[in-house]
């Protein structure tokens, strides 16, 4: 049996500031580890629920997070950049089940640190008409490979929205939000043998289904008009209203490339404090 963990960092024990999550900053260095622990908690409870092969991948920032010297010997980690799957590499390889490890919630909605894939340029993202975080273009992409996304770990808003968009996953919320910046957190003894029970627990879901290919519409607001209009300079990427754009693809594997296009274009158009 093979799991795929996809692991990100605003959703992990105890993150809940800005530099708990930037690399290179000595709170970044802290939550490190505790990231780690995360992880480790997750691979043990996907062991002793029959998992033969885990495979971590990084999916946070520059994607080197992680404390490979620290990770439990049982799984592997597929750390780094560029990926052509980005934060569900793997996903294409023959696994039985993804879990989503320290997500979070999405642009325009209420959680610590929510965001879609850039930090504070894109207020929302929606997927074929629905308000669309990473965990649900993740679980398309999921389904899209007939893969079941097992668990789904994060602060209590991050697992309010995975009950829409997996339904019979096992949640995993490691603290509640007070505001974007705050939380009430459980310390990492307490999340660990949460994140293991669910784990194990849920490994009895795993199998792939049938493969789901369909087509899918993407369309992302930016809090700029120049955004927009710098993504829509990609073929195929239409301006909508003045801070929006949107996109149709024929999978939901080329409506993800899109939008990685589309969000590093951005992301580039960004110029200092003006945004």
């Amino acid at each position: 049996m093979k799991i795929l963990v996809s692991a990100d960092m605003e959703g992990a024990t105890g993150v809940t500031w800005t530099a708990d999550v930037v690399p290179g900053t000595e709170q970044w260095q802290r939550f490190r580890r505790l990231f780690t622990g995360d992880v480790n908690a997750c691979v043990a409870g996907a062991v002793a629920g029959g998992a033969t092969d885990v495979l971590v991948n990084e999916a946070h920032s520059a994607q080197r997070n992680l404390l490979l010297e620290d990770l439990d010997p049982r799984a592997r980690l597929l750390t780094g950049r560029h990926k052509p799957l980005s934060m569900m590499q793997g996903v294409d390889s023959g696994v039985d089940g993804v879990v989503f490890l320290g997500y979070h919630a999405g642009a325009g909605q209420e959680g610590v640190l929510a965001h879609t894939y850039l930090e504070n340029s894109i207020t929302g993202v929606w997927l074929d008409g629905v308000p669309a975080s990473e965990g649900r273009l993740n679980a398309a992409l999921a389904r899209e490979h007939g893969v079941p996304v097992l668990v789904v770990t994060g602060d209590d808003r991050a697992c309010e929205d995975a009950r829409r968009y997996a339904p019979d996953a096992e949640l995993v919320a490691v603290k509640e939000c007070v505001s974007r910046y705050a939380a009430v957190c459980a310390p990492p003894q307490v999340t660990a043998a949460l994140i293991t029970a669910a784990t194990e627990s849920a490994l009895r879901r795993a199998g792939r289904g049938k493969t789901a290919v369909a087509p899918h519409r993407v369309e992302v607001e930016f809090d700029a008009t120049h955004l927009a209009a710098a993504a829509a300079v990609v073929p195929t990427v239409d301006l909508v209203g003045p801070r929006r754009v949107g996109f149709d693809a024929a999978s939901m594997t080329l409506a993800m490339q899109a939008f990685k296009v589309v969000t590093a274009i951005a992301a580039g158009a960004v110029e200092g404090i003006y945004g």
